[in-house]
């Protein structure tokens, strides 16, 4: 995998970002390219231990991190309120922060259906509803993490494509609600990343080759790959970028759901 080198970028210099779902995967990859383009970033998890490790790692003059479930909204307007206090403003929100779960409807607990729409969609909104009064002034923007996942449905995932299906319709909504105040708001929709979420089948290759075969490039994506994207459409380079669920799925989508000849 070759990707541009952020070090020849400073697209995000001044400019303050909270990255949720920061102590892994994809959130830690954005929250790396974020900082390596010049951004202060706050880094929000719920695993304190693997937050900090990140934070660590970081230049400490411009970076912050506090654990956050994105779950209760106490804690996400506390968190918003934090980067406002110690940056002094807002200019991106990432909402990366997610749960899975598997089951048909009638096999998935009410405990996790519940459980994935409290993290994979309060979230979502909750730190929208934080954020916006401070990307307002900045004439900031949202991505929000959401799954090809919220595009077109799998077998025995029920909670979690409901979960990325709202988040892909909210993601509209609100980029209709705002554009006019100056605000953009779009979604990455990654196919089969690289990730904790993920890692199961690293330990089943025929299972990771069964995934990977409906995709185009025959693999999954790194997450710095997706990272790229996101600081893509946070960027002055996706200026007219608004509304958009975005697969970034190595052309899954793309087919028709015929195996590969």
């Amino acid at each position: 995998m070759s990707a541009l080198n952020p070090s020849r970028l400073q697209r995000f210099e001044g400019k303050v970002v909270i990255v949720t779902g920061a102590a892994s995967g994809i959130g830690e990859a954005t929250a790396r390219r974020f900082s390596d383009e010049g951004a202060r970033v706050l880094l929000a998890d719920r695993d304190a231990a693997a937050l900090g490790k990140v934070f660590d790692s970081l230049p400490p003059e411009r970076t912050a991190a506090r654990e956050t479930d994105v779950s209760h909204h106490e804690q996400v307007r506390q968190l918003v309120d934090f980067a406002i206090e110690r940056f002094g403003q807002l200019d991106v929100l990432v909402s990366d922060a997610g749960v899975f779960a598997e089951g048909n409807v009638t096999e998935v607990s009410p405990e996790d259906w519940h459980r994935v729409q409290a993290t994979n969609v309060n979230g979502v909104f909750y730190g929208a509803r934080e954020a916006l009064p401070h990307l307002e002034k900045t004439r900031g923007c949202i991505v929000n993490v959401a799954s090809v996942s919220g595009l077109a449905a799998d077998w025995n995932l029920s909670a979690y494509n409901a979960s990325k299906g709202a988040v892909c319709n909210l993601t509209r909504a609100m980029a209709l609600d705002f554009g006019r105040k100056g605000v953009r708001i779009n979604a990455v929709c990654p196919s089969l990343t690289h990730t904790a979420m993920t890692a199961d089948m690293a330990d089943d290759p025929p299972l990771l080759d069964k995934f990977a075969e409906r995709i185009a490039l025959g693999r999954g994506a790194d997450p710095l790959e997706i990272a790229a994207v996101i600081t893509f459409l946070a960027s002055p380079d996706a200026s007219f970028v608004n509304g958009v669920n975005l697969p970034v799925d190595g052309g899954l989508m793309a087919s028709n759901g015929q195996p590969p000849q």
